[in-house]
C-alpha cells in the first residue's frame, strides 16, 4: 500500500485556512500536534490502516480528538480528511452538514474512526 501522508506542517497550514476572522490562531500550549499525528503513524506501523479511507479517518480522529489548536480543531480534522482523500486520488460525494455532524460525533467519542472510514467508503461509491 503506497499512500501519501500529511505532515504536521501541512495540517497547521490547513488549520490556518479554516479559521474565521477573530478566532484564536495557533496551537494550544499544552497539546502536541506531532503527538496526535503519531496515532496515525502507529496505526500504519501496526497494520491497522487498510486503505485511504482508514487513513483519512485516522487523521480526522487524531486532530478532532487531540484538540491541538486554540480554535478550529473539528474544521481542521474535516479539511485534513478531505485533503488526504484528494491527495490519494479519491473524491467523495457528501452533504457538508452530515460530514460536520460525523466529525462532531468523532470528537466526542460517539463514533470511532472505523465508523467514519465506513461512511467515507460509502460516499466514495455514491
Amino acid at each position: 500500500m503506497n499512500l501519501l501522508l500529511i505532515s504536521a506542517d501541512q495540517v497547521e497550514a490547513l488549520h490556518d485556512l479554516v479559521l474565521n476572522p477573530g478566532e484564536l490562531p495557533g496551537r494550544a500550549l499544552d497539546k502536541s500536534l506531532e503527538g496526535a499525528l503519531s496515532r496515525v503513524d502507529n496505526r500504519l506501523v501496526y497494520g491497522m490502516i487498510d486503505d485511504v479511507f482508514d487513513l483519512a479517518a485516522a487523521y480526522a480522529a487524531a486532530i478532532a480528538q487531540g484538540h491541538c489548536f486554540n480554535d478550529g480543531n473539528k474544521r481542521t480534522a474535516y479539511r485534513t480528511m478531505i485533503v488526504c482523500l484528494a491527495l490519494n486520488g479519491v473524491r467523495i460525494t457528501h452533504d457538508t452538514e452530515d460530514a460536520g455532524n460525523r466529525i462532531i460525533a468523532l470528537a466526542q467519542g460517539l463514533i470511532g474512526d472505523d465508523d467514519l472510514a465506513a461512511w467515507l467508503r460509502a460516499k466514495a461509491g455514491a
